[in-house]
């Protein structure tokens, strides 16, 4: 019996062992499809992106880690972990595919019929279907390795066109000083031609191109590779001199006599290349840096109004430019609903990014302020700004705009004019105030809700508010509520002044503001002019004459012109106040407390320089001498050393700057003249090269030739060669050029003629 046995649970056993290697192969192939996908893509763009290479190589080593770790545990599975798996997938195992995996002869009679029975079963499940017992799905795995094998084809299809672009790169010849032959030797190794290449960085969309002269522009952050062909391979190779960075170039692979050297530049720098001891001129690399967005708003203006029976929609319209293309726009509101204390602000953000599809360097942005769908009525208003970014995350916000929606419900007539109310004194805070209050409150910030915090800012605005509508008096601007209120108080009634120059600029305390109607009652029969016609016209000619004479006696309420007792200087200062504490009330309005800081600091500032102007200083003169003692020189008579008292201003000497220009400078006067220059000439020259290169830097067209010029003559003068006459004149300019203005010197004038002294003559008669 148990020989019978033995036969399919053998079988089954190797069964298992198939089942396992099929079900690993299968799983192995899921796993390495996409990755093997992956690392192609990451392959193209190493070999085709130079600017992401050192990213996509990182990528491909942690690729490949993965795989290799991802394998070895993969195949660490063994036969119990696949003997589980089919009892979790067919339930007629009966939990039991394990038994297959022990010797029959150590199983109990009931072990063993039930090993056999599930033998038998798992036969009858691998020949009933040709399909695998243990299955593996495809599917994402494929349509991984698929989308991973297009984004492999779409980099090498829109790759930077290197190879065309420098395919017919044009060989630069570097200018290099040419050592003097020697009949009978070896000609020196020298530098035959040179080719640069410049890769763009991926944000800038442009291709890959060949530099046509030696110094050569391109933007931030590109790889330049320098390519040079020699005429003999040397013992070192040729170096690249990069600003203060030196760079041995590379040998070509198989092309012992081309080197080449590649390095990212982010800022504008000269360049040359030594070879054979060597050096080439100086050439620049001018790198243009990404701009930010520029913003134009077209329409509206700064300020709309939307009247009653117009539209209730403003039409924006923002035109947008940038340099390499504009990826991002939005358009920030912040809605204002309500007055006085009952106001609510909330914000409302809209994106403008339809319009910049394709990232385009120029495009102009619309948007419709539809003022009943963000929650505007009568008497609202509503602040809006447009942000944009560009591809390199560069941010940029145009100024804040102000639409308002005219109120109907407020009715005003002439009938209320004529009203005499007497209402409750103004009482209203002092900017130094304001600020206190300001800064309590981004001080208790954190813990307040944004509600609170949009309540209590507007608080402070309101405060803000008041304190500008009292100065605005000042320069003819009317108060609301108060249409027609004098700036102050008449001169013969001091104990009911209204505060006058003092109470603008004193900030250290509360002051009180009392209406008009509160502070004058006059009628007709008070016993002076109010600027009303005369009632009776019937006047004879001795009551006119007297009250000519009284004319300016009296006390006018309409008299303009003795209105105005500030002077013009004092009042462009207070508009200053005036506009700086409008910018603060805006801020504290639209709760940003933190932005209105600055401006009621600047108002404050502004405040206390009025109160300064309006002060007198009398600079104190004279001698103070120092006192005697009585015992020695005092009551003496002595006056041996005595003398006027003398005020000297102490002149600092001026530094001698540029030392290093101005040793050059001698050294090539003394050159031109045809006199032997000294030991240390050519370095005097080497040291105002420096200054000169990073003169050459901002104006590489002006100072680049005498910088050429300038190393001429000390190479010159190093080998006791001749020296390049062209050169000195060239190099004594642009040195020149560089010292500061010289102060002007005091200079006799010419006496005048006779004429003109016969003329002063007559005149002093």
């Amino acid at each position: 019996m148990n020989t019978v046995a033995t036969l399919p649970v053998s079988e089954a056993s190797a069964l298992l062992r198939d089942l396992r290697r099929n079900w690993l192969t299968r799983r192995a192939f899921v796993v390495l499809l996409p990755t093997v996908a992956a690392l192609l893509s990451l392959g193209v763009l190493a070999a085709y992106w130079p600017s992401v290479r050192w990213l996509a190589l990182t990528g491909i080593l942690l690729l490949i880690g993965w795989l290799i770790w991802r394998l070895v545990r993969l195949f660490k599975t063994d036969l119990p972990a696949v003997t589980r798996y089919l009892d979790r997938r067919f339930p007629q195992l009966e939990d039991s595919t394990g038994l297959l995996l022990l010797p029959p002869e150590n199983l109990s009679l009931l072990a063993g019929f039930q090993q056999q029975r599930v033998a038998e079963r798992l036969h009858s499940l691998r020949s009933s279907s040709d399909a695998p017992l243990l299955p593996v799905a495809f599917q994402r795995p494929a349509l991984l390795m698929a989308a991973l094998l297009l984004a492999a084809g779409g980099l090498w299809w829109f790759r930077p066109a290197t190879e065309a672009a420098t395919a017919a790169a044009p060989a630069l010849q570097l200018h290099f000083e040419e050592p003097p032959t020697v009949p009978g030797k070896l000609a020196p190794a020298r530098v035959l031609e040179t080719r640069i290449r410049v890769t763009p960085p991926a944000y800038t969309r442009k291709v890959a191109y060949a530099a046509a002269q030696p110094s050569f522009q391109c933007p931030q952050g590109s790889q330049v590779r320098w390519e040079v062909r020699v005429s003999r391979n040397t013992e070192e190779p040729p170096v690249l001199e990069l600003g203060t960075r030196r760079v041995p170039m590379q040998a070509t692979a198989a092309r012992p006599t081309e080197f080449f050297a590649e390095l990212p530049v982010q800022t504008s720098v000269l360049y040359r290349i030594r070879f054979a001891g060597r050096p080439s001129d100086d050439y620049a690399i001018e790198v243009q840096p990404d701009q930010a967005p520029a913003l134009r708003m077209v329409t509206p203006k700064a300020y709309t109004l939307v009247e009653f029976g117009r539209p209730p929609q403003v039409a924006v319209e923002v035109a947008a430019r940038d340099d390499y293309g504009l990826t991002r726009a939005r358009l920030v509101a912040t809605v204002a609903q309500g007055q006085g204390e009952a106001v609510k602000f909330k914000e409302v953000v809209t994106d403008l990014s339809a319009s910049l599809r394709g990232q385009p360097t120029q495009a102009t942005l619309r948007h419709q302020l539809r003022l009943p769908s963000l929650g505007l009525t009568y008497g609202d208003e509503v602040y809006f700004y447009v942000q944009a970014w560009d591809n390199q995350q560069h941010m940029t916000r145009s100024d804040t705009y102000l639409v308002q929606w005219e109120d109907t419900t407020v009715q005003e007539s002439t009938l209320d004019v004529s009203l005499g109310v007497k209402s409750a004194p103004a009482y209203f805070r002092s900017q130094r105030q304001i600020i206190i209050d300001t800064e309590k409150l981004l001080a208790e910030q954190p813990r307040l809700s944004a509600a609170t915090l949009l309540e209590r800012s507007n608080a402070i605005g309101f405060d803000q508010k008041i304190l500008r509508m009292r100065y605005g008096k000042f320069l003819g601007e009317e108060a609301e509520g108060n249409i027609g209120e004098t700036a102050h108080a008449p001169t013969a009634e001091p104990e009911e002044e209204d505060a006058g120059m003092g109470s603008v600029v004193a900030e250290d305390h509360v002051t009180q503001e009392k209406p008009a109607a509160a502070t004058e009652e006059h009628h007709d029969q008070d016993g002076h002019d109010h600027g009303h016609a005369p009632t009776n016209p019937n006047v004879t000619a001795s009551e006119a004459r007297t009250a000519e004479l009284m004319e300016p006696y009296m006390h006018r309420h309409d008299d303009s012109e003795t209105a105005d007792f500030l002077e013009p200087a004092v009042k462009a200062k207070l508009q200053a106040v005036l506009s700086q504490m409008w910018d603060a009330e805006l801020r504290l309005r639209t709760g940003r407390p933190q932005e209105a800081l600055p401006y009621e600091y600047r108002a404050l500032r502004l405040l206390k320089q009025v109160q300064q102007q309006t002060r007198a200083y009398v600079k104190k003169a004279g001698f103070t001498p120092p006192p005697m003692p009585e015992a020695t020189t005092r009551l003496t008579g002595d006056l041996a050393g005595a003398g006027a008292p003398r005020y000297q201003q102490p002149q600092a000497a001026t530094p001698i700057t540029q030392p290093t220009v101005r040793a050059a400078l001698r050294v090539l006067g003394q050159l031109r003249l045809g006199q032997q220059a000294g030991p240390g000439a050519a370095a005097a020259l080497d040291q105002a090269g420096g200054e000169l290169a990073r003169a050459a830097l901002q104006q590489p067209g002006r100072y680049l030739v005498a910088l050429r010029a300038l190393r001429e003559t000390s190479a010159a003068l190093r080998a006791q060669r001749p020296l390049p006459s062209a050169s000195l004149p060239v190099a004594e300019r642009a040195l020149t050029d560089l010292l500061p203005p010289a102060a002007p010197a005091p200079q006799r004038t010419t006496g005048a003629n006779r004429l003109a002294r016969h003329y002063f003559q007559e005149l002093s008669r």
